[in-house]
């Protein structure tokens, strides 16, 4: 699995013609590493030592994928947190020793994929020389976003600071991976279609999501909402019940005998966003429903009306930010399947 990732795409045509793909100078391979992860030290652990790197490196949306290695044994440690990225090591070939959350050392073989966050914790490996890797580099803002939108929360530090081995073996997530790299088009090194790419960004982030929260025991459907205040968790029903009648958010903290100020201060301290914010979210996720069962005869103005909706043009520059597509592509894809 990943054999042929970031060499060739689905129809055999060559990735990445034209670009250094491989290296045996020290600084092509640093500067490499400071782009592509962020700034690192790097140290052959045989002294004099020459790399023999695979530096091959490709985006899907704000992910960026890498087919990597040293070619000699070498240690790289520290990461700078400031970059605020989380990284994924998914072991090719060879071995990688990498940091567990206990502090202790687990070499990764074939198959195995090791995540780490290191805008949260610190970060060090070792490289045997015949490994190869292939990571992904994933902002971890990106990664609270994908939480926010799919379980209504932010997780806390009690996740993201874990460090481990979250996939062995031919797991579903290494087949996740193939596919993506397979649906990158050699002619422009990116996938053709930007709703398509939206959607393989959003489905890495979330089942990377999974396997991490499931492996720190981390339960993201009921574990981290029931740790919040019962108006938080009032408020979020709500907001999900009377989303159609475009409520606000001094409306909902009316209904339930508070003040806006400390609705506010619920959310960002349970969730990790404004009450508008998650209210805007499920205002948009109701109107994608309604587009998506509309009746012939409907327009995106007449639904969007029912809901609410006044200024168009705000709502469709925020739809798309969301969903990747616009309303009326929607409606149109709705249409086109009846």
């Amino acid at each position: 699995m990943l054999e042929h990732a970031l060499l060739y795409d689905a129809q055999g045509q060559p990735l990445l013609s034209g670009r250094l793909n491989a290296s045996r100078d020290w600084s092509e391979v640093n500067a490499f590493c400071h782009r592509v992860y962020m700034p690192l030290a790097t140290r052959p652990l045989v002294a004099g030592s020459d790399p023999n790197a695979t530096l091959r490196t490709l985006s899907i949306g704000r992910i960026v994928l890498s087919r990597f290695c040293f070619g000699v044994p070498t240690r790289a440690d520290e990461f700078d947190p400031s970059s605020g990225n989380i990284i994924v090591v998914n072991t090719m070939r060879g071995g990688v020793r990498h940091p567990l959350t206990d502090g202790s050392g687990f070499d990764t073989v074939a198959g195995d994929s090791y995540v780490v966050d290191c805008s949260r914790t610190d970060y060090w490996n070792i490289a045997d020389g015949d490994d190869l890797q292939f990571n992904l580099t994933i902002p971890h803002k990106l990664m609270e976003e994908t939480a926010q939108r799919w379980y209504g929360f932010v997780p806390e530090d009690d996740l993201w600071k874990k460090r481990l081995v979250f996939g062995r073996g031919h797991s579903p997530w290494l087949s996740l991976l193939d596919y993506a790299t397979l649906s990158v088009d050699a002619q422009n090194n990116r996938i053709a279609s930007p709703l398509i790419e939206k959607r393989i960004e959003e489905t890495l982030c979330l089942e990377l999501l999974r396997g991490w929260a499931e492996c720190s025991g981390l339960n993201l459907e009921t574990g981290a909402r029931s740790a919040a205040p019962r108006y938080v968790r009032e408020a979020e029903r709500l907001m999900e019940e009377r989303a159609h009648e475009a409520p606000s958010v001094a409306d909902i903290a009316a209904q339930l005998g508070i003040s806006a100020r400390s609705l506010s201060e619920g959310f960002r301290r349970f969730r990790g966003v404004t009450p508008h914010d998650y209210l805007t979210a499920r205002r948009l996720d109701g109107l994608r429903k309604a587009l998506e069962e509309a009746p012939p005869g409907q327009t995106v103005s007449s639904i969007a009306g029912t809901r609410g909706y006044v200024n168009l043009s705000a709502m469709t520059a925020f739809y798309r930010q969301r969903f990747g597509e616009t309303p009326s592509q929607t409606l149109r894809n709705r249409f086109a399947r009846m």
